[in-house]
C-alpha cells in the first residue's frame, strides 16, 4: 500500500507551541489596554465623585433629573435631592452620574 500525499505532508510538527499562544496573549493584552483598564479607571473616579457629595452640591442623576443635594445620610446610601423649590425625592447614590458646577 502506498501512503497518501496528505499523511506524508502532515507529519511533523503539531505540537503546540509559543507561536500558537502569541496571537491570544497578543489579543488579550490588547484587551486589557483599550477596554478593561480605562472602564477600572472609570469606575474609581466615579466612587470617589459619590463619595465626596455634599450638601448644596448641584447633580445630575442618571435618569436625568437635575436638582440640590439638601441631605447627605453617611451611614446610608442615599442623598436627599431637592429637584424643585419645596420637592425633595431620596435617591441612591450610585445613580448620580454627575457633579456639576455651582454656577451652573
Amino acid at each position: 500500500m502506498f501512503v497518501s500525499p496528505a499523511f506524508a505532508q502532515a507529519s511533523g510538527g503539531g505540537g503546540l507551541g509559543l507561536t500558537n499562544l502569541l496571537p491570544l496573549i497578543l489579543i488579550f493584552v490588547i484587551m486589557y489596554f483599550l477596554l478593561i483598564r480605562p472602564q477600572q479607571k472609570k469606575v474609581k473616579e466615579h466612587k470617589a465623585m459619590v463619595e465626596a457629595l455634599k450638601k448644596g452640591d448641584n447633580v445630575v442623576t442618571q435618569g436625568g433629573v437635575i436638582g440640590r443635594i439638601t441631605k447627605v445620610k453617611d451611614n446610608e446610601n442615599e442623598v436627599e435631592v431637592e429637584i424643585a423649590s419645596g420637592v425633595t425625592v431620596k435617591v441612591v447614590r450610585s445613580t448620580i452620574s454627575q457633579v456639576m458646577k455651582k454656577d451652573a
